[in-house]
């Protein structure tokens, strides 16, 4: 299927959620679950399976359904679809993980208001074809989970000597911080301000790159 002007096809729509319009690094949204989740790996893990479900499915469909979708209920409309598969996801932990679902549910019923998920059923999924739209949610939940991965693998350790709830070989010394909000606060400002940074470094290198050779050109 051809794609329309400024349309991505679909590894560039996993890319660009990825890395270059991250939710966390680039928009600093849905830090909540990042607050909330993070101090247990295992946790984690099922809320991050739960969110790139719910993204990539929720994208997938409202593609399909984008040019059936009346304007003036298309927000209402769209905050149903996406509960839709919160509900299917919350049905889930509670039949094969009922423990870990005594500690999130209500962190995976705020997913049907997560603003990511929302912003990227108006400004993509509504206006671009299925293919692209399902690589587009799920660029953007791995790279929302992708973070909240990353802290829990140091929160857990530091905070409880564990990983997936088995005690390390060598046991650290514990940070109480590190099971708290704050010690999530902390670590997710390190991880934006580290991204930003490289990323900021890639593109001060490529612009000397393009003076560089632009120099050469005219010589």
């Amino acid at each position: 299927m051809a794609l329309e002007p400024g349309q991505l096809n679909a590894r560039d729509a996993l890319l660009v959620q990825f890395w270059s319009e991250n939710p966390i690094f680039r928009q600093v949204l849905g830090i909540c679950s990042a607050l909330a989740v993070t101090n247990l790996m295992k946790n984690t893990l099922l809320m991050c399976a739960g969110l790139v479900w719910t993204t990539t499915m929720s994208n997938l469909t409202v593609s399909l359904l984008r040019k059936l979708i009346p304007q003036r209920v298309r927000i209402m409309v769209e905050v149903l679809i996406i509960s839709v598969y919160v509900i299917m996801v919350d049905i889930a932990l509670r039949a094969y993980f009922p423990e870990v679902h005594k500690d999130i549910a209500a962190y995976v019923g705020l997913i049907i208001t997560n603003c990511i998920i929302l912003g990227r059923l108006e400004a993509f999924a509504s206006k671009n074809p299925p293919v692209s739209s399902v690589f587009d949610g799920l660029g953007s939940g791995l790279g929302y989970s992708a973070i909240l991965i990353a802290i829990a693998l140091v929160r857990e350790p530091l905070g409880f000597g564990t990983i997936l709830n088995h005690p390390l070989p060598v046991q650290p010394h514990l940070w109480t911080i590190m099971v708290t909000p704050p010690g999530a606060f902390f670590l997710l400002a390190l991880a934006v301000w580290a991204a930003r940074s490289y990323d900021l470094r890639r593109q001060k290198k490529s612009e000397l790159d393009k003076t560089l050779l632009t120099e050469e050109v005219s010589q």
